[in-house]
């Protein structure tokens, strides 16, 4: 936990400053996570972080935070000593405080997988592995394109898109309804339902207001999904959710509930990440037009374009955990319950890792960003979003010369763990 200062030593701001305890403290100025640059222009910011120490103290947030490719994929990869555990340890009291009244939204919340550590992660991602299979993926990518097209072809001849209400979100969210087996007639409800899940998810601070909306989305989901999953147990069918409530492993089957909260896990994380990973896309794109026009020319180039946006402006920056027992990470000394924030986007764009980080390069290889994590708490559902996105890429791609930003100011949520713009305007131009 924060020791106060003692013993202090300063240099100028961007440099390090040092207590008697050895700590690297975050100097003024670099302190603030949700701060204007922090947010907006996160590669400054966690590099300037970055240059004072791959590991620093971070008083105000009352943690480490990691920003050396090295060391967050070592983090990533320490999950003996590394807690993803929000329900105990020091992310406890506060989650509990903010979701107390909201019995529904904090019992499916607390049954998350990925927010839990061995032995009981492993067990219930094991199960759900036996149905989200490669191969169960892949046999959705014939849908995907088609609704890719659906989705793309309508947006021609228009100066002034709302990508996110046209096809960003609306790409995700009928996939994995449609994987998961929920009713046409049940989609649109899902849409607005997921939303409200990931404000609570994805947005800091304590706000009644969207807790109350999170708690009466995550009730309307769990309403819809039950019946389902009970029906799915003495008929089957070729979906998701079927093959959840089939799934075994030793005789053992993911109960009710746990079926339940990993789909509603699936609907809010795969919509998400996948959105903000096609519009950060687009962005990239618009920033770099030349690789626009080479992915058209070189279709062969879809799966490298995905990795490098994973890598160049991924639509998670960041996951905290916190330490069960005293380790070391670079030269830092890490105490037992200190929370420790690994910032993939900063391991992203080391130099030390990437050569000319800050160029966008869709064919760059070796590629091994930390887009999605690393480990065994690696993104489960990483598979689908890549296929979705490099379907939109190439599609987009064949069908418009250039997809131009509108936005004449692009603005980000304010959030630690994603990155998400506020909004996205283009105007797609016909080849």
């Amino acid at each position: 936990m924060y020791v106060p200062f003692h013993r202090e030593h300063h240099e100028e701001q961007g440099c390090s400053v040092t207590i008697d305890d050895g700590r690297q403290i975050a100097p003024p100025g670099l302190d603030d996570l949700l701060s204007e640059e922090a947010v907006n222009d996160p590669v400054r910011y966690y590099g300037r972080l970055r240059d004072v120490s791959p590991v620093v103290w971070n008083a105000r947030w009352s943690g480490w935070v990691v920003t050396g490719y090295d060391e967050v994929i070592g983090g990533y990869k320490n999950h003996e000593q590394l807690s993803s555990d929000r329900f105990t340890g020091p992310f406890a009291e506060s989650l509990r405080t903010q979701a107390s009244t909201y019995e529904q939204l904090l019992t499916f919340l607390s049954a998350f997988f990925v927010w839990k550590d061995q032995p009981y992660h492993t067990h219930i991602r094991t199960l759900v592995n036996k149905a989200f299979t490669p191969r169960a993926v892949e046999a959705l990518r014939p849908r995907v394109r088609e609704l890719v097209r659906q989705l793309a072809d309508p947006l021609e001849g228009r100066d002034d898109v709302d990508f996110f209400a046209e096809f960003a979100f609306q790409l995700p969210v009928i996939v994995i309804a449609e994987f998961l087996g929920v009713p046409p007639e049940a989609r649109e409800d899902v849409k607005v339902w997921s939303e409200d899940l990931g404000a609570v998810i994805f947005v800091n601070g304590d706000d009644d207001e969207r807790h109350r909306r999170g708690e009466e989305a995550m009730r309307n989901l769990v309403d819809l999904l039950r019946p389902i999953v009970r029906a799915r147990r003495t008929d089957p069918r070729d979906d998701l959710l079927s093959g959840m409530v089939q799934a075994e492993e030793r005789g053992d089957f993911l109960s009710e509930d746990e079926v339940i909260a990993n789909a509603v896990l699936m609907v809010f994380a795969g919509h998400e990440t996948t959105m903000n990973l096609i519009a950060n896309g687009i962005v990239a794109f618009d920033r770099f037009p030349e690789q626009w026009q080479r992915l058209h020319d070189n279709p062969d180039l879809a799966r490298t374009t995905v990795e490098e946006v994973l890598r160049y402006d991924g639509p998670i920056k960041a996951m905290a955990r916190f330490a069960k027992q005293p380790l070391v990470i670079g030269d830092q000394k890490i105490g037992t319950n200190d929370r420790v924030l690994l910032a993939m986007y900063a391991a992203n764009h080391d130099p030390k890792q990437f050569g000319n980080p800050e160029e966008f390069d869709i064919a760059r290889m070796p590629n091994r960003h930390a887009g999605f994590g690393y480990g065994i708490h690696m993104c489960l559902g990483a598979p689908l979003a890549r296929l979705e996105a490099s379907e939109a890429f190439t599609y987009l791609t064949e069908r418009y010369s250039r997809i131009e930003v509108r936005t004449p100011e692009l603005r980000y949520n304010p959030n630690m763990v994603s990155r998400s713009l506020k909004r996205l305007h283009v105007a797609p131009h016909a080849r």
